[in-house]
């Protein structure tokens, strides 16, 4: 048997660690612990329509209130069970393409929930550094949409820059590719990155509005 699909081993890993912890255990997401992380990963790829405040602010009610009542109606340990089997089979045409970032970004929720902000090593995570690598060529202008004013530099180890935005300064954000995707994706304390820039241009990066 091969090695498993980089984000079916994030989806693994992340399930092991959520059980390791407990459902009480705290993430970078603020307000979620474990338990909450659980009910939203299983929401997004099991209700459609409440998946949708996941990424359209009007309609967030929709997917909080769905996170509660999977709580209400699954216990912890089956819920993290649920999800370990992975998505329906409606979701597995995508689920390479949608799910390596989504696992490798709540996998750190949960691994750096705690204060811990220690980055997985390189040697072992090199292989999913480089899909999301590819990930932010594609989606860095959505990531850095709302960067005003400059123009943004995304710096990673033996790559060429990726750059986006407009203005006369600029700021660069180096870092591994997981650690700038975290970032990127509003975890900015937890994320290891390096920030360059004027004062200008690093004022407005530390006023935008972050993730997708």
């Amino acid at each position: 048997m091969g090695p498993l699909p980089l984000q079916t081993a994030e989806r693994q890993g992340l399930c092991d660690l959520m059980e390791t912890l407990g459902p009480a255990a705290p993430t970078l997401c603020e307000g979620w612990a474990n338990y909450d992380m659980a009910a939203h990963l299983y929401v997004r790829e099991h209700d459609p329509i409440a998946s949708v405040g996941i990424v359209l602010p009007p309609a967030e009610r929709l997917h909080a209130q769905a996170i509660e009542r999977t709580k209400e109606r699954t216990p912890f340990e089956v819920l993290v069970r649920k999800v370990r089997a992975g998505p329906p089979l409606w979701w597995r045409p995508v689920d390479g393409l949608a799910n390596v970032q989504e696992m490798f970004v709540h996998h750190e929720d949960v691994r750096r929930g705690g204060g811990d902000h220690t980055p997985r090593p390189e040697s072992e995570i090199g292989e999913l550094e480089a899909r999301l690598w590819g990930n932010l060529k594609r989606a860095h202008w959505m990531m850095t949409r709302n960067i005003k004013g400059v123009r943004v530099e995304l710096r990673a180890p033996g790559e060429e820059p990726i750059r986006a935005g407009k203005g006369d300064e600029v700021v660069t954000i180096a870092g591994r590719p997981g650690e700038l995707v975290l970032y990127l994706l509003g975890r900015r304390a937890a994320a290891d990155v390096e920030i360059t820039g004027s004062a200008q241009a690093r004022a407005a990066l530390e006023v935008a509005d972050l993730g997708l």
